[in-house]
């Protein structure tokens, strides 16, 4: 019984990181992509100045750890397939899942490699949330996938594109991170507060 209880949890979780992926990954292709197109239309085809979807990234493997891989990738793929312009997919495709797996393992590689030098981060190793550690694990873990990224997309990016498409790989995931973060910052807030009012009313 505790083990199918446990199966539904991760069926639950896996459910969970994946439609917040897509969620998020449609935010920023709605919203983010067509304002930055006008400005830097070579650049946007691969990175977006605010990717939403790496604070996802970097929270979900902050929660669940290596668990948090798969359902990823299930939403960056997702994501892809729904957001994704037909032309730019078929221009993507040689190296797409290439691409998928740089991301959704950046993330996870970045907590490890703090974990080798004593950054215990993820949750319950801690006893407070050290947003200020996230933030730079969040840093490391878009180096490794602007890094990542600029090497699966290299055939395709001209020479002269690559460095403002990391530049602007990092800049996005960074950027995505610190809205996330705020989001769930402002969610606990008001957890506490409803909690607070609820118990003053008892």
């Amino acid at each position: 019984m505790i083990r199918v209880l446990q199966r539904l949890a991760d069926i639950q979780s896996f459910a969970v990181i994946t439609a917040v992926y897509v969620v998020c990954h449609g935010l920023t292709a709605w919203v983010v992509t067509p304002v930055q197109g006008l400005f830097l239309p070579e650049v946007t085809v691969f990175a977006s100045l605010v990717y939403l979807p790496h604070g996802v990234r970097v929270l979900a493997v902050w929660l669940f750890g290596w668990r948090a891989v798969l359902p990823l990738a299930a939403g960056a793929f997702l994501s892809e397939m729904m957001f994704t312009d037909a032309g730019v997919r078929q221009l993507m495709e040689p190296v797409l899942l290439e691409s998928i797996a740089v991301g959704a393992v950046s993330a996870f590689a970045a907590f490890e490699i703090a974990g080798l030098f004593g950054w215990q981060l993820y949750v319950g190793q801690s006893r407070r949330i050290a947003w200020t550690s996230l933030l730079a694990v969040g840093a490391l873990a878009s180096m490794i996938n602007s890094s990542g990224q600029s090497v699966v997309f290299s055939g395709l990016i001209f020479p002269g594109d690559q460095l403002p498409v990391m530049a602007v790989y990092a800049a996005g995931d960074l950027l995505g991170l610190a809205v996330c973060m705020l989001m769930l910052t402002l969610i606990f807030r008001w957890l506490r507060l409803a909690a607070g009012k609820r118990s003053s009313q008892e």
